[in-house]
């Protein structure tokens, strides 16, 4: 039987990923609009932007943001080109993203003294062949496997290195460790469904002295310059932005940091995402047709969920095509570089309820595109 109740809210996309339940854009301050960005009123929204980042993830005294241009990709890349090179550098891979990093590292940087250590599609690469007086890149959550780091005590307290951790879908979604993260990046359009185009850079004091200590041997464009003179230019981790940003989705971040607030924070938002994935995790147990990618529950991306089908590539796409003409669900096709099945997001912006309603009709729209 074809479902009668369809999600509230059918956007399911894993980035840029839904807006927070109860979203009004005629509620957003625009006092700002239209005014410098290096104005008073300008430097203002933008220094309560980092102050709100710091304030409701809890990071450690010392710890900078910044807000930098070309999302968490161009943040990873800022940091990347301006820190890697003094020390050798195990890079640890599990899907696309994390596999960008290796080729920007080993054929864009040209670093010879580097280790890849990779993992397939649904799996974990063996962190404890991180040496800790090697610099280590990694992403905390696979958006494009749907696997996530376990936890951080393979990464040494003692560590010479730095760890460069792409955590653009994990950031108000899973516990970081952290003490344990020296360079940190996301972007406002996953977890909190913020507007694209906007990176944030997270630098621990280690970060900061390597800044200041080290010269990269390749010559640094302007966006991607954090020092002067040999000095952190502070000012960008106060407002004071590397290029000119937009003010509207400036707004549009704290809209979402103040609903992450009003849920009760950073481990009310981490509960709602894990309590979406409880919600597929027993449809999962029940259904024999489908399964996480993830191959082991402990490191189940609770917010880019990812699933294989006993289908076929092009019953898959229909399936697809089919739950987004009935308005259903939307984008949660699997990226393209991974393999076939579905990718749903329940990051702490979707709603369990939504969720509940959309399982039906994954079940018909299966039956119906297997049946034919």
């Amino acid at each position: 039987m074809k479902p009668s109740v369809k999600p509230a809210n059918p956007n399911f996309s894993s980035g840029p990923c839904t807006k927070r339940p109860g979203y009004n854009l005629a509620a957003l301050n625009t006092e700002s609009l239209g005014r410098s960005h290096r104005s008073a009123l300008g430097k203002d929204r933008l220094k309560k932007a980092i102050d709100e980042t710091i304030r409701l993830l809890d990071l450690p005294e010392g710890y900078k943001v910044g807000i930098v241009p070309g999302s968490d990709t161009g943040a990873m890349e800022m940091a990347m080109w301006s820190l890697l090179g003094q020390r050798p550098v195990d890079i640890f891979s599990w899907e696309s993203f994390g596999a960008g990093w290796v080729t920007d590292i080993v054929k864009q940087l040209k670093l010879k003294d580097t280790q890849s250590f990779e993992a397939g599609y649904g799996e974990l690469p063996d962190f404890s062949q991180a040496n800790s007086d090697h610099d280590s890149v990694f992403t905390w959550n696979g958006t494009t496997s749907g696997v996530k780091v376990k936890n951080a005590d393979w990464i040494s307290d003692d560590r010479t290195g730095l760890t460069i951790c792409d955590a653009t879908s994990a950031v108000f979604a899973m516990d970081i460790d952290w003490p344990k993260i020296d360079v940190a990046t996301f972007s406002w359009q996953k977890v909190l469904g913020g507007e694209g185009a906007h990176g944030m850079l997270i630098l621990s004091p280690r970060a900061v002295e390597r800044l200041e200590s080290y010269t990269p041997e390749w010559p640094l464009p302007k966006i991607f310059r954090l020092t002067s003179k040999g000095k952190l230019i502070d000012g960008i981790f106060k407002g004071a932005t590397i290029n000119t940003p937009s003010l509207l989705c400036v707004e549009d971040y704290l809209d979402a940091l103040n609903w992450i607030e009003t849920i009760g924070g950073l481990p009310a938002a981490i509960k709602k995402s894990e309590a979406n994935l409880a919600v597929f995790s027993k449809y999962v147990s029940e259904t024999d047709w489908i399964e996480f990618l993830a191959t082991d529950a402990d490191i189940c991306s609770n917010t880019s969920v990812c699933f294989q089908l006993k289908a076929t590539d092009d019953q898959i796409k229909a399936m697809i095509k089919l739950l987004a003409s009935e308005k259903v669900a939307f984008d949660i096709g699997a990226y393209k570089d991974a393999p076939s099945g579905l990718r749903v997001w329940c990051g702490a912006t979707v709603e369990a309820s939504d969720i509940v309603a959309l399982l039906p009709w994954l079940t018909w729209a299966y039956n119906e595109v297997t049946a034919a």
